[in-house]
């Protein structure tokens, strides 16, 4: 395989934007980080919640003037639409907005940002809201969320069609990556996002840490290309998704 990850669905490349890549130089350096991680994509997904200034409409020519940027400076990552929505402003975005920031653009999947603390029922109600909308919801960096039912409620919000990404650099991060390994084991996690945001400081745009952990794992070492390939690539396509585990 030419590229070892269809996607980065949850990356904050857009530049000057949110808490993300503070200017054009520092995007393409992102870009460049995906390249050599062997990434083929990068879905763009700055914030959409009440305390960052993002305004829907005009992603489309930002993410535009970054895909020129980073294809003129000779790097073959694709920039692809997208957003990070919080449960918090979902009741206030309509159908044609949320379309606007679905990954990958095809008008299914939304990377949904659970509230602060806990899961709860904030986060049932926004799963089900958006597939009455005719849309489904990745779930966010469960990582912030730990719980004792956590596990419990990641499991009901996979039968209700939701699925799960994880953090990858939480996976290799001594601290959390015992609790995220517990959940790969439970089989409630899907995908894998960078969640960077910034190639200066913090989580690089890579993945393939993280699949090595998960090739360490029973639940989900049989489906290793599932979770880096075919999940990723039928989430920006817009397709139904099914996890084999």
């Amino acid at each position: 395989m030419s590229n070892r990850f269809a996607a980065d669905i949850h990356c904050h490349v857009l530049p000057g934007l949110d808490d993300g890549a503070r200017d054009l130089d520092d995007a393409i350096a992102m870009a460049r980080q995906a390249q050599d991680d062997r990434i083929a994509a990068i879905c763009a997904t700055p914030h959409i919640r009440s305390d960052h200034d993002v305004r829907i409409a005009e992603l489309p020519a930002r993410l535009a003037a970054l895909a020129a940027a980073v294809a003129d400076a000779g790097c073959s990552t694709r920039i692809l639409p997208g957003g990070e929505v919080s449960v918090n402003v979902l009741p206030n975005l309509d159908d044609d907005e949320l379309t606007a920031v679905t990954l990958g653009g095809s008008g299914r999947w939304i990377l949904l940002e659970p509230a602060v603390g806990p899961l709860d029922a904030r986060l049932d109600h926004a799963v089900d809201d958006l597939r009455g909308r005719g849309f489904r919801a990745l779930i966010a960096h469960p990582e912030r969320h730990p719980a004792p039912d956590l596990v419990r409620r990641l499991r009901r919000l996979a039968e209700r069609g939701a699925l799960v990404q994880s953090t990858a650099a939480s996976l290799t991060d001594p601290s959390a990556g015992p609790a995220m390994r517990g959940l790969a084991r439970a089989g409630v996690l899907h995908v894998l996002g960078s969640d960077s945001h910034s190639s200066l400081a913090g989580r690089p745009v890579a993945l393939s840490g993280a699949l090595d952990v998960l090739a360490t794992i029973d639940t989900v070492a049989a489906h290793l290309d599932w979770i880096a390939r075919t999940a990723p690539d039928a989430i920006v396509r817009g397709d139904e998704l099914t996890p084999p585990f």
